[in-house]
């Protein structure tokens, strides 16, 4: 109890520092943000973050497994504002802590106390989760949602088989899967013509193609191949050698992606089926 202490106390005083400028003031938290960032991920952990401004007002909680010998846990917290019009201002609070040794293996403890109650808790975990670790079990006991981009896995398909395996101890959603949108909506529109495919070729992603491939398998309940060249985003795709018209639609930042993923709290029956056909 002595981090929680610590944080509640560093969080008083940068509440206290942001009131004397005379601005009027809203805590608006809508939800608690846990963020598992090995040290890695955390730069562009950070970065996301910044990028959702005032669009989600959270309590985030960085979670920072180091590396080394000992067990420990180091705690900074600071108080953000933004402004939101009418001479207002909303406030976000940020939560860093860096977790060594047993305090890495079994981070419930810490952040159990730090939920805000009342209030769903999401965690956005960074890189592939250790399926057999005591963190990742821990993570799903204590929040609402799991919020993941399988396109930073290795292991691809096998992996999505270990995530289908959660998805009856919290709700999951994958980044990867909300960057396919608009060319799964491009793809429906071929109805009823697309029923008969026979090979899916994907320029994109590894994730993002094998994903909107087993979204066709699982809809239409027979096998699609998949032909897949890699590149950062999905840039073209073709069906039985015909190419798609490309959506119209703009990509979202990541920042856009995540936020659209934090405003969603029920479980997705058409993703979960696109996993289990992906990791069959």
């Amino acid at each position: 109890m002595g981090v929680v202490a610590e944080v509640e106390r560093k969080l008083a005083q940068q509440r206290c520092r942001q009131e004397d400028d005379g601005v009027p003031e809203l805590r608006a938290s809508t939800i608690t943000d846990v963020v598992w960032a090995p040290p890695r991920w955390l730069p562009q952990a950070r970065r996301v973050l910044a990028g959702l401004a005032e669009r989600n007002p959270a309590r985030t909680i960085f979670l920072v497994p180091l590396p080394g010998r000992g067990t420990g846990v180091e705690a900074d917290a600071v108080v953000y504002d933004f402004e939101i019009g009418d001479g207002r201002e909303v406030l976000s609070e940020v939560i860093e802590l860096r977790l060594r040794g047993e305090a890495a293996r079994h981070p419930a403890s810490v952040v159990l106390p730090l939920l805000i109650s009342d209030l769903p808790a999401f965690c956005r975990w960074r890189g592939r989760p250790d399926w057999d670790g005591s963190a990742l079990q821990e993570i799903v006991e204590v929040c609402d949602r799991l919020v993941v981009d399988s396109s930073e896995w290795r292991g691809l398909p096998a992996a999505y088989g270990e995530l289908a395996g959660l998805f009856e101890g919290i709700v999951v959603s994958d980044i990867a899967w909300r960057r396919t949108l608009p060319w799964r909506v491009a793809l429906a529109d071929r109805w009823p013509q697309i029923r008969k495919v026979d090979r899916l070729a994907v320029e994109g992603p590894r994730a993002d193609a094998l994903l909107l491939t087993g979204w066709l398998r699982s809809r239409l309940r027979r096998d699609v191949a998949l032909t897949h060249r890699s590149a950062a985003t999905i840039s073209r795709v073709r069906v039985d050698g015909d190419t798609v018209a490309p959506p119209r639609q703009r990509s979202l930042s990541d920042s856009g992606l995540l936020s659209a993923e934090l405003d969603t709290l029920t479980r997705d029956p058409v993703y979960e089926a696109a996993v289990r056909s992906t990791g069959a």
